[in-house]
């Protein structure tokens, strides 16, 4: 496993409040502060691009499962522009988490998210 540098674990701090914001024009602010203005997410559920489809993404999600927010679970592990992560979909009520994931990004330059590639490691059924 390779030691991420600051700038995968500021990319990641940054894909969780975009993820983690509580109203259209936070999350709107956050994911301009993360991906680039042509980035990407891609996960089985979703293929978009631009700052706007990401947030729309990010906002069906969470008016899907309302009351939970995302966390990281465990380190992240990153080289060169390129960094992965897993994550967990966490209940405020009770702390369950149905929903897991895995994803690796790509980094421009600067630090910001030019795409993600998201896996889904744990679904409840019928989401």
């Amino acid at each position: 496993m390779s030691a991420p540098d600051r700038r995968h674990e500021d990319a990641v701090a940054r894909y969780f409040e975009a993820w983690n914001a509580p109203d259209p024009v936070a999350r709107e602010k956050a994911v301009a502060a993360a991906w680039t203005p042509d980035g990407g997410y891609t996960d089985p559920l979703a293929d978009v691009s631009g700052h706007e489809q990401i947030a729309a993404v990010i906002a069906a999600a969470r008016e899907q499962f309302p009351g939970f927010v995302f966390r990281l679970a465990g380190a992240v592990d990153g080289h060169h522009d390129t960094a992965r992560f897993s994550w967990e979909l966490v209940s405020e009520a009770d702390g369950s988490a149905p929903v897991a994931g895995s994803d690796v990004i790509t980094l421009d330059e600067q630090g910001r998210i030019r795409a993600v590639l998201g896996f889904l490691d744990r679904v409840p059924a019928g989401a």
